[in-house]
């Protein structure tokens, strides 16, 4: 005999269902289905993977709902898992210099719709220019007027197809790569260390931080000043957003000086906050920092102490905590272990959204669990790893010989599984910067030893 519940019970059980469990109850009858494929449903799925959807309104195309959206997007984002080494064509891109070729996404994350869009990237290709480049076709697509000074460091906004530059004498300057006149310029009295833009829910804004220890909140595009703060004694080393900028995390690397961690709102409402909300981290020597992908409050943490040589992790849960009329914040240890049996250094780290640990040696790629129970190795002979890219879908390690090996994450275990191995057979020279296209889906990464990612 059926048991018929109301539509009502019946969609906040559903609410807790992933993706498969949602496909799989759809399967059940006519009203099952048109319950589990419920726009409610799905965008919240939507939200939890892809945390710019609160963010950014996203367009669904014609009469397209969250359901297919949901789909169509996670097919595409695991076209490269899928890829074979055939399936990648190779460009190159000429820069005039070696040690500042920097290269960002444009366009927002790579990813194009049912072949709507391009793939463009932003590198500083010379001393004193900045350029675009369809990824696709390997070709300049906009170039920026000789700058009196040196470009010393630049960031994008994908979201609004906007680059940001800092040149040698502390200039800054906002570009919308379409036009020859930069949309805002601001000069600096100190020199400028760290420079990164974000899209907040307050709107974007750029962060920069300076060699005496102060941070600085720009708006995007006119680069009004919104806040100043001195964070540090001295300068400030790292900066890194959590994946909804809810927080924001700094790093002075001083044996003496605590990592810290800092809410975003209270740089940026100065009218609510007086002084930043901040909490130390007691961790010394942070070297790297991974915000745990597709969660807002948790990091993980790696230092380096010399000597000995040992690697030590450590993952906090941030919690905001509001006392009548005060807010703090709380940082909590939840997991920590060191490599005790390594002699190695470990060099590169990131994490899942499962809460796998995954670290590079010179010789050999990690996976530990947060408390430290060893999950998987892969060895690396006689090639070594230069460098590590993590996100929620991919795991990328970079090699001496100039090849990219591609992992992919296990959908329903910690693990990782390799795919392939993309090899250049062709020297890159300095003054060239190397790109893998996949042809089927546009998503390009990059080769060579000359990126800033």
């Amino acid at each position: 005999m059926d048991i018929h519940l109301p539509n009502l019970p019946m969609m906040e059980i559903f609410s807790y269902l992933d993706a498969y469990s949602l496909l799989q109850v759809a399967q059940v009858n006519k009203n099952w289905n048109a319950l589990a494929s419920s726009d409610v449903l799905w965008r919240k799925l939507c939200q939890k993977r892809w945390l710019y959807c609160d963010m950014v309104t996203l367009q669904l195309q014609d009469k397209e709902t969250w359901k297919q959206f949901f789909m169509y997007r996670t097919w595409q984002e695991h076209a490269m898992s899928r890829a074979k080494p055939e399936d990648f064509t190779y460009k190159e891109i000429p820069v005039e210099f070696e040690f500042r070729a920097y290269a960002y996404y444009i366009s927002r994350h790579g990813l194009t719709r049912n072949g709507k869009g391009k793939s463009a990237v932003c590198v500083v290709t010379s001393m004193n220019r900045i350029s675009t480049w369809d990824i696709k076709e390997g070709a300049m697509t906009w170039l920026s007027p000789v700058q009196e000074f040196y470009i010393e460091l630049m960031t994008t906004l994908p979201e609004m197809h906007i680059a940001v530059t800092v040149d040698i004498r502390s200039t800054i300057k906002v570009w919308d790569c379409h036009n020859s006149k930069a949309l805002a310029t601001k000069h600096m009295f100190s020199s400028c260390q760290i420079l990164k833009a974000v899209f907040t829910k307050d709107g974007p804004i750029v962060l920069i931080a300076d060699t005496t220890g102060n941070l600085y909140i720009f708006r995007i595009p006119d680069l009004h000043l919104i806040s100043r703060h001195n964070v540090f004694p001295h300068g400030i080393d790292e900066l890194y957003c959590s994946p909804q900028k809810k927080w924001v995390f700094l790093i002075m690397r001083h044996p003496h000086v605590l990592t810290k961690v800092v809410y975003m709102n209270s740089l940026l409402r100065t009218s609510e906050f007086s002084d930043p909300v901040s909490t130390n981290l007691k961790f010394s020597l942070c070297q790297r920092a991974f915000w745990t992908p597709r969660r807002e409050d948790r990091i993980t943490l790696m230092s380096r102490n010399i000597p000995p040589i040992l690697t030590t992790f450590g993952t906090f849960d941030m919690k905001l905590e509001e006392i009548g009329n005060k807010v703090s914040v709380q940082g909590h240890l939840v997991g920590s272990f060191s490599l005790q049996d390594y002699k190695e250094q470990a060099e590169w780290m990131g994490v899942s959204d499962k809460d796998t640990i995954v670290c590079s040696t010179r010789s050999s790629l990690l996976l530990f669990s947060i408390d430290g129970v060893r999950l998987q190795t892969f060895q690396y002979c006689p090639e070594q790893i230069l460098g590590l890219w993590v996100d929620p879908v991919h795991v990328i390690v970079t090699c001496n010989d100039a090849s990219l090996d591609v992992y992919a994450w296990e959908e329903r275990s910690p693990l990782l599984r390799k795919c392939y191995r993309l090899q250049n057979r062709r020297y890159l020279p300095p003054s060239r910067l190397a790109i893998s296209v996949l042809r089927s889906s546009e998503e390009a990464k990059f080769g060579g030893a000359h990126l800033s990612s």
